[in-house]
């Protein structure tokens, strides 16, 4: 299936952090903009309580399902008729993960080149977002956030992955922008979770981008 005109879908895609809001955000604008939303897969993840217990044993593991799983989201999707809003991308599960985890020793050489193989041939055939939402916030506010919405699994995320994760945000920014256009935003600027008046002004960026 292929979107009018034989191009693909645009869509929106969700970064940031672990706990900084992208679903809510991504929520909020979807039902605003009435636009599908492919959230990430947290809640039927196979991997997800065994990483956090063992990143080592199963870094690779989680990275690869979300890899495959949102592979599988932007392909089907893309080559449709309505644009979507991705609540985090494929993107980040080589650029920043995979990255972190190799950085800390929870991936080793042989599964970081092996995953990294996978990653690049799959991202090069798929078209890009029509635009990227960045999405950031201080590790204490992270810290918070990710305690207020109470995932068992995540109360062992230490300050330092949090921050290790945001300084590789910021190096891929750069390329990010390469691919499409990047909105920064700051969720710590505005109430949280934002108002409509917040979401109101990130929507008519998202409309500038797509016209």
């Amino acid at each position: 299936m292929t979107a009018a005109g034989g191009r693909p879908a645009f869509f929106v895609g969700i970064c940031g952090n672990i706990g900084v809001g992208k679903s809510v955000f991504a929520e909020l604008l979807g039902r605003r903009l009435g636009w599908p939303v492919y959230y990430e897969p947290v809640s039927h993840n196979p991997y997800l309580d065994d990483f956090y217990a063992d990143m080592r044993r199963w870094a690779f593991h989680l990275q690869i399902y979300f890899l495959a799983e949102r592979f599988k989201s932007q392909k089907n999707m893309a080559w449709g008729s309505q644009p979507f809003l991705q609540d985090r991308t494929v993107y980040e599960d080589g650029e920043i993960f995979a990255r972190v985890l190799h950085r800390r020793g929870a991936m080793n050489d042989r599964d970081h080149e092996c995953f990294l193989a996978l990653f690049r041939e799959m991202v090069g055939i798929l078209p890009p977002p029509g635009l990227l939402l960045y999405l950031q916030a201080a590790p204490a506010t992270l810290r918070r956030r990710i305690a207020e919405r109470g995932r068992a699994c995540e109360r062992g995320i230490d300050t330092e992955y949090l921050r290790q994760l945001e300084e590789a945000y910021r190096e891929w920014l750069p390329a990010a922008g390469r691919m499409c256009p990047v909105i920064e935003i700051d969720t710590e600027a505005f109430a949280f979770p934002p108002d409509e008046a917040t979401i109101g002004g990130i929507m008519a960026q998202i409309h500038a981008a797509r016209t």
